[in-house]
């Protein structure tokens, strides 16, 4: 009975490494910025860091090599920069066609970000609390834009949607976005 039960425990423990690693061999870092494997093993995400938070100018490769394989860079995960207060700009590249969930929460150094016309969504609380973000451009390309996405950004003077966007609009130069088929205003509280 005692060796039953310290086999199962041996069993878990291996099964349990083996989990482990199988989820640790998904994440890499290149040139300072970590990247997880999404599900279709040719494309990568940007992912929060393993320890620290990103600091100053960064920018985000279209293509990224880890062990001789090349990955497309095709979203930023839920909460990737959380936090970050050290975060001063961002350059997303044109591969990129998600920006997640409270990606920039409080990044409240983020002066500038450029959204590139291949994202189509914007999670919720994607730039909550972004106090020194002072425009943003919204391209033709967002379809979604998720709840709180810009709340609280106090600096935030100039919000701008193109005008090919058929799912929200900032009329007349209204500085807002405005959900077009609804004729409602977007969640903004800055």
């Amino acid at each position: 009975m005692k060796q039953n039960y310290a086999l199962k425990q041996i069993l878990s423990a291996v099964i349990l490494l083996v989990v482990s690693m199988a989820s640790w061999a998904q994440k890499f870092e290149v040139d300072g910025i970590r990247y997880n494997i999404n599900g279709d093993k040719e494309s990568v995400s940007v992912t929060q860091k393993s320890s620290g938070r990103y600091r100053g100018d960064i920018v985000i490769p279209s293509l990224v090599v880890y062990e001789s394989k090349r990955y497309s860079v095709t979203g930023i995960e839920y909460g990737a920069f959380y936090r970050c207060s050290s975060l001063t700009s961002i350059d997303i590249p044109s591969s990129v066609t998600s920006i997640g969930s409270s990606t920039f929460y409080d990044c409240s150094s983020l002066t500038s970000i450029k959204i590139p016309s291949s994202v189509t969504s914007i999670g919720k609380e994607a730039f909550y609390r972004c106090s020194s973000l002072t425009s943003i451009d919204i391209p033709s390309s967002v379809t979604s834009i998720g709840s709180s996405a810009f709340y609280d950004c106090s600096s935030l003077t100039s919000i701008k949607v193109s005008e090919d966007n058929t799912e929200y609009d900032s009329r007349e130069g209204c500085n807002a976005i405005i959900h077009t088929s609804t004729n409602s205003l977007v969640e903004l509280k800055f």
